[in-house]
């Protein structure tokens, strides 16, 4: 069933590392948009919904509150609450008694807590869900930011949490462009859909923020440029993945690849992703050149290991990546008591996608997770 809310959403979605989290946070300091921290629920649980089984069975629907409402990275998203009561006051918001209901249901409680009638919301990979999200809620606002995907890939590969190798990025932000590109001019033709560029983002904050709030039908805000000192900001601010966030906008990082890229890495992007680059308004500047197969399998191979390996190092994701493993575990124990079968599963994207694991958000694959040995943990102390 579709929800139609009379304060519409405004959804934020983007190749991570391009400007996402920025945009979240601008938002977010506006007086009538509530923007909580990333949630990842659709790429976690849209295709898997098949696994809670009935859901008019209360006791399967309540198992998916829980599991959506305790699963945030940032517990409650910093609201105090009773964790006695929470699932029922999210239910209770919910349009509709459905994952998209439930969706709803947490974000009007977010935004009840902090006193705005509008809600939106920012996880990336968001991107690969955007015609079930048209779906669900057929009036919401899709705000997709792009930036150069070799400052984009560049800035990922240095992250603690992306690929680690160039034809990795590249094949990642590839993926992403194109997931797209259906949905691109049919939601603009309903003024669903407004681009905007990174690069004109920080260098023309003020014109492109005015006409973010145009679109949104929201009066523009000085306010949201003070958003380096939010609690948020501060505190993402303080991990070396966002820095950006601790002041205020800058156009430090646009053209960073030409001093963090090789020639030969900027050759292979332009190998890998030339075609999109240019799709998205930027000028190739190299020759491209594609590795050799056996390289391609080693940089892949590679790029495995060592993601799985560094999960518990400096800045890690081992936490938020022992709640995604978790979340599986939980899926095959339902499996177990027969709650679902393999026969229900309608097999929808990602699953069985060669990149599935990436897509649903997963930091490492299950198979070097296993390989190295890697210890959950639960609890943890950095903002990531």
């Amino acid at each position: 069933m579709s929800i139609i809310l009379n304060e519409r959403p405004v959804f934020m979605i983007g190749a991570e590392r391009s400007g996402t989290t920025l945009v979240m946070a601008l938002l977010g300091c506006h007086s009538r948009i509530a923007v909580p921290e990333v949630v990842w629920y659709y790429p976690r649980f849209y295709p898997y919904l098949h696994t809670y089984g009935d859901l008019s069975l209360e006791s399967n629907f309540r198992t998916l509150a829980t599991e959506m409402v305790f699963g945030l990275k940032t517990p409650f998203w910093g609201m105090q609450v009773n964790p006695r009561t929470i699932v029922d006051e999210v239910i209770e918001l919910a349009p509709e008694r459905s994952f998209a209901g439930l969706y709803a249901g947490m974000h009007l409680r977010f935004a009840n807590y902090v006193n705005k009638p509008r809600w939106g919301e920012k996880t990336p990979h968001n991107l690969y869900f955007t015609g079930p999200m048209h779906e669900h809620f057929p009036n919401a606002q899709f705000i997709y930011i792009t930036r150069d995907g070799r400052d984009a890939s560049v800035d990922y590969m240095e992250s603690s949490f992306g690929p680690t190798n160039i034809y990795c990025a590249a094949h990642s932000w590839k993926r992403c462009w194109n997931a797209v590109k259906q949905w691109r001019q049919p939601l603009q033709d309903k003024g669903l859909w407004l681009d905007v560029r990174y690069e004109d983002l920080v260098r023309h904050p003020e014109e492109v923020m005015r006409a973010v709030c145009t679109f949104l039908d929201e009066p523009f805000e000085e306010a949201m440029f003070d958003f380096y000192k939010t609690d948020l900001a501060r505190a993402r601010g303080a991990s070396r993945d966002h820095a950006p966030l601790g002041h205020s906008i800058s156009d430090k990082y646009v053209g960073i690849y030409k001093d963090l890229l090789s020639q030969r890495d900027q050759r292979i992007f332009a190998a890998v992703a030339g075609k999109e680059l240019e799709e998205a308004g930027y000028k190739n500047d190299v020759s491209p050149e594609m590795p050799e197969p056996h390289i391609i399998e080693k940089y892949i191979n590679f790029d495995s290991r060592i993601r799985a390996a560094t999960l518990d190092g400096f800045e890690g994701h081992i936490v938020y990546e022992s709640y995604n493993d978790w979340l599986i575990d939980q899926r095959k124990e339902r499996l177990k008591k027969g709650i679902w079968k393999e026969s229900d599963n309608p097999r929808h994207f990602p699953i069985g996608d060669p990149d599935e694991e990436m897509i649903i958000g997963q930091r490492a694959w299950t198979q070097w997770k296993q390989h190295f040995c890697i210890k959950r943990r639960y609890e943890g102390e950095v903002v990531l």
